[in-house]
């Protein structure tokens, strides 16, 4: 299994929203190395839901459930996206500021690659980021942060 971090503005998708729909399309990624990270992503891999712009957290646990295929609301064929399913909230949300506060995390795609949408994220620094959020895979249930 890998695993990788989803930023969305919460303005345009929300964590809510992907509970709430509970199997949802990843679309509308445009940068080529995001895209290039869609395509690694196999069935079975586990995401951190990230609110960019507002927030700047990660908020909940997505699985992806189908690999990339092509993007519905794309121009052309050239880009793809993968559906994902809610899995759970993060207890306590992390943030950005806490991530870039521990010295862990220098070398995290997130604090590195600020700007990418899709990242990659080692086993190491995703128990690590599971144990800030108290996320703990057996326990979880989709919901709202603090109804897991």
């Amino acid at each position: 299994m890998n695993y990788w971090l989803m930023k969305s503005e919460p303005e345009s998708f929300s964590w809510e929203q992907q509970v709430e729909n509970d199997v949802e399309p990843w679309t509308g990624i445009r940068s080529h190395q995001a895209k290039k990270n869609l395509q690694a992503m196999k069935v079975g891999d586990r995401a951190f839901f990230y609110h960019s712009n507002t927030g700047k957290e990660i908020v909940g646990v997505v699985e992806v459930v189908r690999e990339a295929y092509p993007d519905p609301t794309a121009d052309t064929e050239a880009w793809v996206c993968v559906d994902v399913k809610a899995i759970g909230p993060m207890p306590t949300a992390v943030t950005l500021a806490a991530v870039k506060a521990d010295p862990e995390f220098e070398d995290l795609a997130l604090v590195r690659q600020s700007r990418l949408s899709v990242v990659p994220v080692s086993k190491a620094h995703w128990q690590r980021l599971c144990e800030l959020g108290g996320w703990h895979d057996e326990k979880q249930r989709p919901g709202r942060r603090g109804k897991a």
